[in-house]
């Protein structure tokens, strides 16, 4: 009983790793070379260097491998070039599920995003059946998503792919070690570094839940089917207290309109475009998506697989707690 695990160096990856080897499931990773193996270094893991975009790699990969877990993404909210992305969350993603293919697994969990979904114009939480085109997807990231899941309900429609798909919502926990996004966002409110936040929300899951409910999509997920494997909705404002209640220090006060950011977004990308390297404060894109409220319902989880979440308090209280035990403050 052999699974690979793609993007173990991540931080829903590393979560599916761990969970695997509480399993005791024999798991191997592909390491792309110069991946931080911090996740799996105590681990008694096997590794086969390899990349996405590497389909002889994939062919060594997939091996002897009876499951597959597909976790690995750019996760990237803004990049100044968005064609290695293309190439790694939508081509990566079908070179991989046909290696697979012709190597004989016998089941594929693909970590997909709640990013790829769409919303209801009547306040409902979305569901895996929210209305959502490719011109609705904001930014590079959600439209790579959205083309790698059309790519990979193709290919189980039309060659038999035998893949279940799960659709995170906003993941916070430990390990989040690059971090993401959202990491970032909790390292730096937990840092009293947010004096202020715009009007959006968010659900919030503990990755571990997230981790568990891949396991779940294994063995019970119906193959084409999406699955959110999520927790509570939350505005931001909210988060950002519960944040600085476990902090101590103070909630941000001030509400600021999106539209005062925009000029500053723009020019943060322009100056990092400029200087060749890092990432902007603040993007266009995450204004964009900020105009919603994204909330999520995952009802489809829990009565078909057994999902379940705990609160957000607890993947807030274990973020926190992991960035200030690892010196990210």
């Amino acid at each position: 009983m052999k699974a690979l695990v793609t993007g173990a160096s991540g931080f829903v990856g590393g979560a599916v790793l761990r969970f695997l080897a509480g399993q005791g499931v024999e798991a191997r990773v592909l390491a792309r070379p110069g991946a931080d193996p911090a996740n799996w270094e105590s681990l008694p893991v096997e590794t086969v260097s390899g990349d996405l975009e590497d389909a002889e790699s994939l062919r060594r990969a997939v091996q002897g491998c009876r499951w597959i877990f597909h976790v690995a993404a750019d996760y990237r909210l803004w990049v100044p070039d968005p064609v290695p992305m293309y190439a790694s969350n939508v081509g990566g993603t079908e070179q991989l599920i046909r290696a697979a293919l012709d190597a004989g697994a016998e089941r594929i969990v693909y970590t997909s995003s709640v990013a790829v979904l769409g919303f209801y114009g009547d306040g409902r939480s979305s569901d895996e059946k929210a209305p959502a085109r490719l011109e609705d997807m904001i930014g590079h990231y959600k439209r790579s998503k959205y083309l790698a899941e059309e790519r990979v309900r193709s290919l189980c429609e039309n060659e038999g792919a035998p893949v279940v798909i799960v659709n995170p919502s906003t993941p916070i926990g430990p390990a989040d070690r690059k971090p993401t996004p959202t990491g970032r966002l909790v390292r730096d409110a937990a840092a009293g570094k947010i004096p202020a936040y715009v009007d959006t929300g968010l659900n919030v899951v503990h990755v571990d839940d997230v981790a568990a409910g891949h396991w779940l999509a294994l063995h019970r997920g119906q193959t084409g089917q999406r699955y959110i494997l999520g927790g509570d909705n939350l505005p931001l404002s909210a988060i950002l207290t519960r944040i600085a209640g476990l902090t101590g220090h103070s909630s941000p006060r001030w509400q600021i309109p999106r539209r005062f950011l925009y000029p500053l977004a723009w020019a943060g990308e322009q100056w990092i475009r400029w200087r060749g390297y890092g990432t902007p404060l603040v993007t266009l894109d995450e204004l964009r998506m900020a105009a919603h409220h994204m909330y999520f319902t995952s009802v489809k989880a829990e009565n078909e697989l057994g999902y379940s979440h705990r609160p957000a308090e607890e993947a807030l209280r274990d973020a926190v707690a992991w960035f200030a035990g690892n010196g990210y403050f």
